[in-house]
C-alpha cells in the first residue's frame, strides 16, 4: 500500500529524515507548500517563490522528483486561477487543491469534479477532491472533518457509489494530527474551530484503519498516471485493476 504525502517545506527542514523515510518506502513525495499560507492570501510571486522553494527542498532531500502540490485549505479556485500558471512556472505536473463543494473556509462548487487541465497551454493538471453527486448537490467525500464527523458506514458509501456511478478513481486525504487525541487544546480558538478540530479525535485512528482495508490504495501519480504519463507503463495496471468493490483504484493522500 502507497500513499502521496503532501509535505510543508518548513516540516523538511526540520525534519529531513521523516522526508527520506517517506521515499525510501516507496511513497510518492508531493510538496504543501513552505508555509502553509493560504494561495489566495498571496500575491503570484510570493506563491511562486513559497512553491518553487518548497520543491526545491523537498527534491534536493528526498532525492527525487517532486511533481504534485496541494494548496492549504483548498485555496486555489474562481479568486485566484493566476496560481496554476505559477505552479507550472514552478516546475509542477498537476495541483490537487480544489473541492468542488460550498463550504465557509474553503470550495469551488461549480468547478470540474475530475481532473482536468484549467490552462490548457501549460499541460498542468487538476486533480479535484471526491464528492458524490446527491439531490442535485456535490457532497464531499474525501477524507478531514467529514471522515471525522460521518460516521464510518455512510463514509463507506459514499465512496463506494462513486466508484459505482462515475466508475473513476477517487481521492482520500487525512492529516497525521487527526490521528493524535492527545494534542494539546488550543482555547484561544472559538468554539466553532476547536469543535472542527477536535471532533471524533479518538476514534479517526480506528476509521482510516477500517478504511485502509476496505480499499485498495496507492499514490496519486501513478493512480493518474495515464494523464500525468501516457506513456508509463504503470499507467493501465494502475488505474484499471478493480478495488474490492470491481472499481478503479483510489489514491490516499497525506498533508504533513
Amino acid at each position: 500500500m502507497r500513499g502521496t504525502f503532501f509535505t510543508l517545506g518548513w516540516v523538511a527542514e526540520r525534519h529531513p529524515a521523516l522526508v527520506r523515510r517517506i521515499v525510501a518506502a516507496g511513497h510518492e513525495l508531493a510538496s504543501h507548500g513552505f508555509w502553509h499560507v493560504r494561495a489566495d492570501t498571496q500575491s503570484p510571486e510570493d506563491f511562486f517563490e513559497d512553491v518553487l522553494g518548497a520543491r526545491k527542498l523537498l527534491e534536493d532531500i528526498g532525492g527525487v522528483a517532486v511533481r504534485g502540490y496541494r494548496a492549504p485549505t483548498f485555496s486555489i479556485g474562481p479568486r485566484n486561477p493566476w496560481a496554476w500558471d505559477e505552479l507550472s512556472r514552478a516546475g509542477y505536473a498537476y495541483s490537487s487543491s480544489v473541492y468542488p463543494v460550498r463550504h465557509d473556509l474553503y470550495g469551488a462548487p461549480d468547478a470540474p469534479r475530475f481532473p482536468y487541465r484549467p490552462r490548457p497551454a501549460d499541460g498542468l493538471w487538476e486533480i479535484p477532491m471526491t464528492t458524490v453527486r446527491v439531490a442535485g448537490r456535490n457532497l464531499p467525500c474525501s477524507g478531514g472533518g467529514f471522515f471525522r464527523l460521518l460516521p464510518y458506514s455512510l463514509f463507506r458509501r459514499g465512496l463506494r457509489r462513486f466508484e459505482a456511478q462515475e466508475a473513476a478513481s477517487g481521492l482520500f486525504y487525512i492529516h497525521p494530527w487527526e490521528i493524535d487525541p492527545g494534542q494539546p487544546v488550543v482555547r484561544q480558538a472559538s468554539r466553532r474551530s476547536r469543535f472542527r478540530h477536535r471532533i471524533n479525535l479518538h476514534a479517526t485512528e480506528g476509521r482510516l484503519r477500517r478504511l485502509l482495508g476496505d480499499f485498495r490504495w496507492d499514490r496519486v501519480d501513478r493512480v493518474f498516471a495515464r494523464l500525468l504519463d501516457p506513456a508509463s507503463p504503470v499507467a493501465a495496471p494502475s488505474v484499471a485493476a478493480p478495488s474490492v468493490a470491481v472499481a478503479p483504484i483510489p489514491s490516499l493522500s497525506i498533508p504533513v
